[in-house]
């Protein structure tokens, strides 16, 4: 029995492309759902070296659709010459009928919105992490910090003792 050392670097390797961390200060994260994305080659390339960012993106719902917008992915410079990269265009989102009936009456009945949290590669296919969200007021977004705050010192009072 021998050891294969790229089936260690395989497993160890860490998944996530981009992360959304805004959000969570933002806005209250009521659920979650995770997506397919439909890209194009260039865009798999990219993801694949990391280049993206979630910051300014958002989810919009469109004839029974749902889609990315604003997600900024980089093109690499190796980038075929005959396609015409953009690096912020808009991609369908693939869920199943039940999540997107649920996404639509919550975003239209209740008033959430839809944003992308985090970006992932699973089982070799790019993944995008959705929440159903409610947007935070100043007080809460202060609320949240010294909640965090307060967790760390916490945390220090308890290392001491």
């Amino acid at each position: 029995m021998t050891n294969n050392p790229s089936k260690k670097n395989k497993s160890q390797k860490n998944n996530t492309v981009a992360v959304n961390r805004q959000a969570l200060h933002e806005y209250f994260i009521e659920e979650r759902f995770e997506a397919g994305l439909v890209l194009e080659g260039w865009e798999v390339k990219s993801l694949r070296e990391g280049r993206a960012q979630l910051k300014e993106s958002y989810v919009t719902l469109k004839r029974g659709e749902a889609w990315l917008s604003g997600a900024h992915v980089s093109p690499l410079v190796s980038a075929s010459t005959h396609i015409n990269p953009e690096a912020v265009r808009l991609k369908k989102l693939l869920l199943n009928r039940h999540e997107l009936n649920k996404l639509i009456g919550a975003v239209e009945r209740k008033g959430y919105t839809i944003i992308p949290l985090s970006l992932y590669w699973k089982k070799g296919r790019a993944k995008l992490e959705i929440g159903l969200a409610k947007g935070k007021q100043l007080h809460d977004k202060r609320a949240t910090v010294k909640d965090r705050d307060w967790q760390r010192e916490k945390a220090r009072i308890m290392k001491r003792a």
